[in-house]
């Protein structure tokens, strides 16, 4: 005998109080069964009619839309961006909500993630509970930063650009994304048809005038000739080995940060936000303090930003190690850092290289982890080393609390944690937590 199909829920709607802020971009409802919602386009306390986007009978939450507001939060506007909204762009979580109820939202679920993964407070974490907007970013409402520097548009079936709708492969298309840097938008990538390309990203370089495209083809299609409003070097990703090859012009571009050049080249990893190098450098080394002759470690270290600032101040008494998976990022890292004779960078996974180094002590340490985090074996492996104190860049705060539950466990403590918001309009936030051993006084 068959089993009978289980019933779909999309489309069914619910009238629901809205509670907490959840990880994630969304709120918190309950049906009056029960039946726990993920709702997207809310604000905490209102009452709305949510319907679902996701979900069956047996599914032990559903993610819904708020598509009507019943009763209003204080905290809620009108979406500045014409694309932002139920079934619409999923580029952005909280344009419907003013800017300082954003930031709000992001330091109750960081607040909510440390409590939960690692049993801390904010007092018990050295966090005075704020999220710091980046310089110049503290807006009216209504108004929205251009901070994006790195733009992945996606290209429908007819050649028209747009961006991927909330946790779907449809295309939104738009004539203007409202929070990509000035850089980007003078591309004018958005008012071209792109026929036989899936995607094509933009990178505007905030530390030069460096512009450059990405163009991903359909199978089988050809590269069309690239003609911008702005100068722009070409790339294309490779349809048989993916990798990012060069049609025209240089094949990265050159950011600045703590009064330093960096080459990024393509496909390698430089923090979106035109603020964000130079604020989480001086947030980890004014955490660090690092200081003349000392041994430090920069896992993660990408083309070499805390690992160069860290050379610098260490000097030439002082080391420093990098470690980094990508292969292009490592080769742009040494080039970067050719001038500290005493950096070494080293290729491969931080779990895997960081054993064989032998390295047994050491001063400082530096991660900056993708976003799932470093994980329990990384973590016991670092606390093991000694160092005095230790900086953890973290854009996911529940992969962050997770770790330092697994650092408190190797013997470390919270010392201090700094927030800052360095995706508005979007859930994401960037944390930078400095530990030290327990055992010793602050």
């Amino acid at each position: 005998m068959q089993n009978a199909p289980v019933k779909s829920l999309i489309g069914e709607e619910y009238e629901v109080e809205v509670g907490p802020v959840a990880h994630g971009g969304h709120c918190i409802a309950r049906t009056e069964g029960g039946r726990v919602l993920f709702v997207r386009h809310a604000l905490p306390g209102e009452r709305v009619v949510a319907r679902v986007t996701e979900g069956e009978e047996t599914s032990r939450f559903l993610r819904a839309d708020a598509v009507e507001i019943l009763d209003a939060s204080k905290d809620r506007i009108e979406a500045p961006c014409p694309f932002a909204g139920p079934g619409k762009c999923g580029g952005c979580d909280w344009q419907h909500a003013k800017p300082g109820a954003q930031r709000r939202l992001k330091g109750e679920v960081v607040a909510e993630q440390l409590k939960r993964l690692a049993g801390l407070t904010p007092e018990e974490a050295g966090w005075d509970g704020t999220v710091v907007p980046a310089e110049g970013d503290k807006l009216p409402a209504g108004q929205v930063p251009q901070w994006r520097t790195r733009v992945q548009y996606a290209i429908d079936a007819d050649g028209r650009v747009g961006l991927r709708k909330h946790r779907s492969h449809e295309v939104e298309v738009i004539d203007h994304c409202m929070i990509a840097a000035e850089g980007v938008s003078e591309l004018g990538i958005e008012s071209r048809t792109w026929e036989g390309m899936a995607s094509i990203e933009a990178i505007a370089a905030t530390g030069s005038q460096d512009r450059q495209v990405i163009l991903t083809p359909r199978p089988g299609a050809r590269l069309p000739i690239v003609e911008l409003d702005k100068p722009v070097s070409v790339m294309r990703v490779g349809e048989k080995d993916g990798g990012v090859h060069r049609v025209h012009g240089r094949p990265f571009v050159r950011e600045r940060a703590d009064d330093r050049t960096y080459r990024v080249g393509s496909g390698g990893f430089w923090q979106v936000h035109p603020k964000a190098a130079q604020t989480l450098m001086l947030a980890v080394m004014q955490g660090l303090t690092p200081r003349k002759g000392e041994t430090a470690l920069d896992l993660y270290c990408g083309v070499g930003l805390f690992a160069g600032a860290l050379a610098d101040r260490v000097g030439d008494q002082g080391a420093v190690l990098g470690i980094e998976s990508g292969k292009r990022a490592v080769e742009d890292a040494r080039h970067n850092l050719a001038d500290f004779p005493r950096v070494r960078i080293e290729q491969g996974k931080v779990e895997s290289v960081l054993p064989r180094t032998g390295i047994t002590d050491v001063d400082l340490i530096v991660l900056d982890p993708p976003r799932a985090g470093a994980g329990k074996q990384t973590v016991h492996h670092l606390a093991a080393l000694g160092a005095r104190r230790i900086a953890y860049v973290a854009c996911d705060p529940a992969a962050l609390a997770r770790d330092l539950a697994y650092f408190r466990e190797g013997g470390y403590r919270v010392r201090t944690l700094r927030v800052f918001d360095l995706f508005p309009m979007t859930h994401h936030v960037e944390c930078v937590a400095i530990l030290e051993p327990a055992k010793k006084d602050a």
